[in-house]
């Protein structure tokens, strides 16, 4: 038998159950409902749903079928008209059986009372001693290593002892079946100190255009938290909430792909479980914002990258923790490293948690489908993902909304990461800082050689009419100068603190210019007057006519 597509809604007098049998025989089909259970058959679909409210036979049901779609509407009457009955969009629980309601023993002992005579007299059989012997070997050391568990609620064990080398790259924790939880923590704290790029981070809070135009994105459930917070003064119930996250064909399919379970959790479980939630809704909100919504082949590498929870087996305290943990991987391994999208992902989580549990199951299925794509990623669907979804499902809407308080309370600072990123912004504004009085000098420096050319080109006339001068001495076998005054200046400068080079040498350095050079040292006393004053000030003082 299949199960066919369906859907339910609902007003305040009647529930009203949508399914799709695109091939089923119409002059057969079968419906029966009482009370919350409700069935129907139509070979070769089979539906049986455990309604989250009475339903009654009472005259007024009805029913219709659509054969161009394939599709049976049933209207059927609520016991107590206006009833609300909550979770119709939660598909899994609504496929499971109702639970057994009794008081009867669940396992009993049969035939106790014929015991016969015989029974005891096998009791009093001599032994065997001839059975097979195995000789006693003692336990090695690794044997008496208890297991350590991970996966949804720490329910696994022995997981990777045959996988460890097929799945190495999803995990970054080595032989997780006997790594305590403790020494887990530890291999985590010092991969990630060692994994901290300083020159990436401070290349990202410098030239922050990419990371500003990723925080302006607005994901889905930004418009449905607005939308919430709107209607929050007139109506309080969760399930008007719900209503503002539908599920896509895609979705509903997912939830009835699942198969409904029970899960026996302590109080310690059932704590952890709740905890790793935020952690795996922390990494999703990330991935979802820098990738404004569209999955790419890296989409799950960062989402299993940035949670503790996927790739360490993290156990969780308390939100602190991990808050910083968070923290601490995004400025370590994403290409966006900065504290701005730590705080953004928190706020988002915090918004699909007040969504209630429609939101986080929309996000834990996005979750799925993007592991499922991921050839190496698929084993965290089994260990995690898909218990999520049918655990969800089944959560206290109030215990999410006093999650997201938690979170709220919880604040996170740069200097708890552990990084010493303030010491490291410090550090860096002060170079850039010194790099910018370095500068300023340095083209003040210039707008005086600049002048320099210019009170120079006024005795180009000059320079021309004593050519023949200089050429005339040269010949004569006087020594060869050079543009001497340029060059003199340029080193004087260089002496006084700024970074002017000498002057460079043209082809004519080596014709002797005496008269261009008296001329530069009657020049040179009133660049030494007002050079030291420039070079107090950290700048020289600007050239005056």
């Amino acid at each position: 038998m299949l199960t066919p597509a369906f859907d339910l809604s609902q007003d305040p007098d009647f529930l009203t159950i949508a399914i799709r049998v695109p091939y089923a025989r119409v002059s057969e089909f079968d419906v029966y409902f009482e009370g919350v259970d409700f069935r129907f058959h139509a070979r070769p679909y089979f539906l049986r749903l455990t309604l989250p409210g009475r339903i009654v036979e009472n005259g007024s049901e009805r029913g219709s079928y659509d054969a161009d779609k394939g599709l049976f509407t049933i209207h059927l009457p609520k016991e107590t008209p206006g009833q609300h009955f909550e979770g119709l969009n939660m598909l899994t629980a609504l496929l499971a059986p109702r639970k057994c309601r009794t008081a009867k023993r669940l396992v009993e002992e049969i035939g106790t009372s014929e015991v016969s005579e015989e029974g005891a007299e096998d009791d009093d059989e001599e032994f065997d001693w001839a059975i097979e012997q195995v000789p006693c070997t003692e336990a090695s050391g690794s044997a008496l290593v208890p297991q350590c568990h991970y996966g949804f609620g720490d329910l696994r064990s022995g997981v990777f002892q045959r996988l460890q080398d097929e799945f190495s790259d999803v995990v970054d924790v080595k032989d997780p079946d006997f790594t305590p939880a403790a020494e887990r923590r530890q291999k985590r704290l010092a991969a990630e100190l060692a994994k901290f790029d300083p020159d990436h981070y401070l290349a990202d809070f410098f030239e922050d255009e990419a990371i500003e135009q990723v925080l302006k994105y607005h994901p889905w459930w930004t418009d449905a938290y607005s939308k919430m917070m709107a209607s929050l003064g007139k109506s309080q119930e969760q399930e008007t909430h719900a209503a503002l996250v539908p599920f896509s064909e895609e979705e509903k399919y997912q939830l009835r792909k699942f198969v409904n379970k029970s899960y026996l959790l302590d109080k310690r479980a059932h704590r952890q479980v709740y905890l790793s939630l935020i952690d795996i809704l922390l990494a999703y909100c990330y991935e979802t914002r820098v990738t404004e919504g569209e999955r790419n082949v890296e989409s799950a590498w960062n989402i299993r990258k940035l949670s503790p929870t996927l790739c360490w087996f993290e156990s969780w305290t308390n939100v602190h923790e991990i808050l910083v943990s968070f923290g601490r991987r995004v400025l370590c391994y994403p290409l966006h490293r900065h504290f701005k999208l730590v705080t953004k992902a928190c706020r988002d989580t915090m918004k699909i948690l007040h969504l209630g549990k429609s939101a986080v199951l929309k996000c834990l299925l996005d979750i799925h489908r993007v592991f499922q794509e991921s050839d190496p990623a698929y084993i965290l669907n089994d260990l995690y993902i898909s218990d999520y979804c049918v655990w969800i499902q089944k959560a206290k809407s109030r215990r999410l909304t006093a999650l997201a308080e938690a979170l709220r309370e919880a604040p996170l600072t740069k200097a708890q990461l552990g990084l010493e990123l303030d010491e490291l912004e410090a550090a860096a504004l002060l170079v850039q800082q010194e790099e910018a009085a370095r500068e300023a000098p340095g083209s003040e420096a210039g707008g005086v050689r600049e002048s320099d050319g210019t009170s120079s080109s006024e005795t180009e006339d000059a320079d021309s009419e004593l050519d023949g001068v200089g050429a005339r001495e040269s010949a004569a076998g006087g020594p060869p100068q050079g543009r001497r005054p340029e060059r003199s200046s340029a080193l004087l400068l260089g002496d006084r603190g700024l970074c002017g080079s000498p002057g460079p040498r043209g082809p004519a350095a080596g014709q002797g210019r005496p008269l261009i050079e008296e001329l530069g040292e009657q020049l040179t006393p009133a660049r030494r007057d007002s050079g030291p004053q420039g070079c107090a000030a950290g700048a020289p003082a600007p050239a005056t006519d």
